[in-house]
């Protein structure tokens, strides 16, 4: 199978940080897909996000339904009864660390990508910021990256535009981009469902926010 590097899949959530790699993959490529996942989240929302994300750029959008997973790792991302965290536990994952997710999304990412012919994957995971979740690190893609190329007998190329930089930069990115009100207004981040600023209190939007005053103040001096 001939590969495509025209063409790039985006792994979108509908979040700041998904979205900003969709504004960068716009920029980069000449072609650019998307997929998202359904995983049994608490805010299905994010996906309706995605959607109209994609709606305005012009871009398609496959959903794969991963439901059974907000049975196998329950969390307070996926499950009602649990609240979320609204500072970061002192040792350990936060309750809003679904196991395994990121594994499973770019796996199956994967799948689809080499079913069109793409092998640069991309996603918008980020070590700068990564919340304690351990599947946001550098190592662990290169990790998986390595592992997929060996199980799929393919080289794929999973890139992660935002792994060294902070919310400030990812902002700045967008900014950059001529996507700021797009994120700003379009996308959902909140681990409470509320779009745009959020809640302003659980551990994403406190990020969030934080980065955007300080890339305002930086932009305004």
């Amino acid at each position: 199978m001939g590969k495509n590097k025209e063409t790039a899949l985006v792994v979108l959530s509908g979040g700041q940080d998904s979205t900003t790699c969709l504004l960068w993959a716009l920029d980069k490529y000449s072609s650019v897909k998307t997929v998202s996942f359904d995983y049994g989240q608490r805010h299905k929302k994010e996906l309706l996000c995605a959607k109209k994300i994609c709606d305005k750029f012009g871009v398609s959008n496959k959903v794969i339904n991963l439901s059974e997973l907000n049975s196998l790792a329950p969390n307070s991302l996926t499950r009602d009864d649990i609240p979320v965290d609204t500072d970061a536990p002192s040792e350990g994952t936060p309750n809003s660390f679904v196991e395994g997710r990121n594994m499973l999304f770019l796996t199956y990412a994967a799948i689809y990508a080499k079913s069109e012919g793409i092998s640069d994957i991309i996603t918008g995971v980020s070590q700068s910021d990564f919340s304690g979740y351990p599947d946001c690190r550098d190592i662990f893609i290169k990790s998986l990256n390595t592992t997929l190329n060996l199980a799929m007998d393919y080289e794929f190329d999973i890139i992660t535009p935002l792994m060294w930089i902070d919310k400030e930069e990812t902002w700045a990115l967008a900014d950059s981009l001529g996507g700021l009100n797009v994120i700003k207004n379009m996308t959902l981040t909140c681990y409470n469902g509320i779009m745009g600023d959020g809640c302003g209190n659980c551990p994403a939007c406190k990020l969030r926010k934080n980065g955007y005053v300080k890339y305002l103040e930086r932009k305004n001096k």
